[in-house]
C-alpha cells in the first residue's frame, strides 16, 4: 500500500481475449546430463552466454534441382527473431552475444547441430546457440523450427517445430518457446505465462489494466470512472479483485475474466482497502466494521468471517504465500508502519522489519521464504527483501525517484514494482537478487500498483 493511501486511511481512521492456439510441434530429445542449469534461487546466478544466429531456410525450402539455392525467407522471419531477442532480454541470467563478435561471422550452414561450426563459438565463450529455420510450402503455409544447441557438447537442448505459422502467432510462439527454455535452464517457468494487473491514470480517473510482463496484450479491465485501486489476482488467474473509491463509500469489485463483468460489493463501515485472494477463493481486506481499520477474512459469499489482524492501529496490505499458511501485512501498532507476518494456523504474529521508520507494501514469495516491501529512506522509497530463514535483509532498488508497490511473480524470482525513476510512475521488473530494472510498456499515463498473476486461456 502506498504512502498516499496509508496516510489517507490514517486521516479518516478508517484482450483482448487470448486466442486458443492449436500448434503441432515436435520436441527434441533433452537429457538432463547434457543440459546447462542455472540456479536462479541460489546466492548467485550463473551468467549464460547465448547467441541468436540469423534465420535460415530449411532443406525443404530449397529450389528443386538447385541444391545450394535457398528460397527467400518469409517476411515473418525477421519479426520472429526480434520477438525472441526481446523475450530473452528479460532473463537476466542470459547474456546475448552479437554475431559480429564471432571470428568469421555467422558459423552456420543450417539449423541442426551438425550444421553449426561450434569452434569459434567456444572460443568466444558462447554457451548456447539458438537457430531458426523456415519452410514455405507450395500452398503458402509456413513451418518454423527452433533449436537451442549447447556448444559444450553440440547437442540440441530444446528443439520445437511449429506448423501453419502466421504473423499473428509469432509473439505467442516466442513466449511459449522461451517458457520451455527457462524451464529447462532453471527448473522454473511462469514469467512468459503470466499477466500483470496495474492501475493506470486516465485523466482524472484511475482504471485497472492488465498486460504481459513483456508489454504485450495490454487490456483495460475497468471503465468505472473515479478512482480504482489495489488490484489482485485470484490464484487461477480467472478473477481480479480491486477497490473502487465511491463518492460515499469504498466498494469491493470483482472482475470475472470469462464474462468481463464486474461485481461490486459494499460493506458496513464503508471502507475496503487492499483486497487479496486466498487459494481457497476466500478474500482478505481491510474493513472498518467497528471503527478500526482491521484485516478481515471474507468468505466466497462476500461476508466478513473474522479478523485476521486486529489492533488499535491501522492494519493493511495483506498478502499470502501459495498455501495461505502465512500472511504478511502492514501495521502501525508500534507507532510507525512496519511489516508483520501472521501464522494462519497458530495465530502467532511476528515482526518482520525493525529498521527504518516507514515500511509498507509487503509481498511474500510463493514459498513463504522471502518478504519484499517498500522502505522510506533519506533518498526516497526503495524496495528491500527480507529472508525469513536467515533474518537477513538487503536493498534491491536504488532509484532515482521512488520505488514502491513490490509484487512477487508466480515463480518467486521476479518482482514487479512501480517507480518514478524516469519522471512519472511506471511499472518495472527486477529479481530478488536486485538485477537491473526493466520497464514494462503500459501505454500512456501513470502506472502503479502491479499485481502479478497466472495467465489463462479464455
Amino acid at each position: 500500500m502506498s504512502k498516499r493511501i496509508y496516510s489517507c486511511l490514517h486521516s479518516v481512521k478508517v484482450i483482448l481475449v487470448a486466442t486458443i492456439i492449436s500448434l503441432m510441434f515436435a520436441t527434441g530429445n533433452v537429457r538432463a546430463a547434457d543440459t546447462l542449469t542455472v540456479d536462479i534461487f541460489g546466492p548467485g546466478q550463473r551468467k549464460v552466454n547465448i547467441i541468436l544466429l540469423p534465420p535460415q531456410t530449411l532443406p525443404e525450402g530449397k529450389y528443386k534441382g538447385a541444391k545450394d539455392r535457398d528460397l527467400p525467407l518469409p517476411s515473418e522471419a525477421g519479426a520472429f527473431s526480434q520477438d525472441i531477442r526481446k523475450n530473452l532480454t528479460f532473463l537476466p541470467f542470459l547474456n546475448s552475444v552479437p554475431v559480429g563478435d564471432i571470428l568469421g561471422g555467422d558459423p552456420a550452414r543450417g539449423v541442426k547441430p551438425g550444421d553449426v561450426d561450434l569452434k569459434p563459438l567456444r572460443l568466444s565463450k558462447v554457451d548456447l546457440v539458438l537457430t531458426t529455420g523456415w519452410e514455405v510450402l507450395p500452398n503458402g503455409k509456413k513451418n518454423l523450427s527452433i533449436r537451442v544447441i549447447g556448444t559444450f557438447n553440440g547437442r540440441t537442448i530444446l528443439g520445437k517445430r511449429y506448423s501453419n505459422v502466421t504473423e499473428e502467432l509469432l509473439p505467442l510462439i516466442a513466449d511459449r518457446y522461451c517458457s520451455h527454455l527457462m524451464m529447462i535452464l532453471t527448473g522454473r517457468s511462469g514469467f512468459f505465462d503470466s499477466s500483470i494487473a496495474f492501475v493506470r491514470k486516465n485523466g482524472k480517473n484511475k482504471e485497472i489494466f492488465t498486460v504481459n510482463p513483456q508489454g504485450r496484450n495490454l487490456r483495460q479491465v475497468s471503465s468505472l470512472g473515479g478512482i480504482n485501486l489495489s488490484p489482485n489476482w485470484a490464484p487461477d488467474g480467472m478473477k481480479l479483485v480491486f477497490t473502487r473509491l465511491g463518492s460515499r463509500q469504498h466498494l469491493l469489485c470483482i472482475w470475472d475474466k470469462s464474462t468481463g463483468k464486474i461485481d461490486q460489493k459494499a460493506f458496513a463501515g464503508n471502507t475496503v482497502i487492499g483486497p487479496t485472494f486466498l487459494p481457497d477463493g476466500n478474500l482478505a481486506a481491510t474493513l472498518t466494521l467497528n471503527g478500526d481499520s482491521d484485516i478481515f477474512l471474507i468468505n466466497g459469499s462476500y461476508k466478513p468471517k473474522r479478523a485476521l489482524a486486529k489492533s488499535w492501529a491501522i492494519e493493511v496490505s495483506p498478502d499470502f504465500d501459495k498455501t495461505a499458511s502465512k500472511m504478511v501485512f502492514t501495521s502501525g501498532r508500534f507507532g510507525n508502519p512496519h511489516i508483520f507476518m501472521l501464522d494462519m494456523a497458530s495465530g502467532q504474529v511476528d515482526r518482520v522489519t525493525r529498521k527504518g521508520k516507514y515500511n509498507t507494501n509487503p509481498t511474500i514469495s510463493p514459498d513463504g521464504r522471502f518478504v519484499a516491501f517498500s522502505r522510506q529512506t533519506p533518498l526516497g522509497h526503495r524496495i528491500f527483501v527480507h529472508d525469513m530463514n536467515s533474518g537477513s535483509e538487503r536493498q534491491l532498488t536504488f532509484g532515482p525517484g521512488n520505488d514502491e508497490d513490490p509484487a512477487f511473480g508466480p515463480d518467486g524470482y521476479f518482482l514487479a514494482f512501480s517507480s518514478s525513476r524516469a519522471g512519472e510512475y511506471k511499472i518495472y521488473l527486477t529479481t530478488r537478487h536486485g538485477d537491473a530494472a526493466m520497464m514494462v510498456p503500459t501505454g500512456v499515463g501513470i502506472a502503479t500498483a502491479p499485481a502479478w498473476g497466472k495467465a489463462t486461456k479464455s
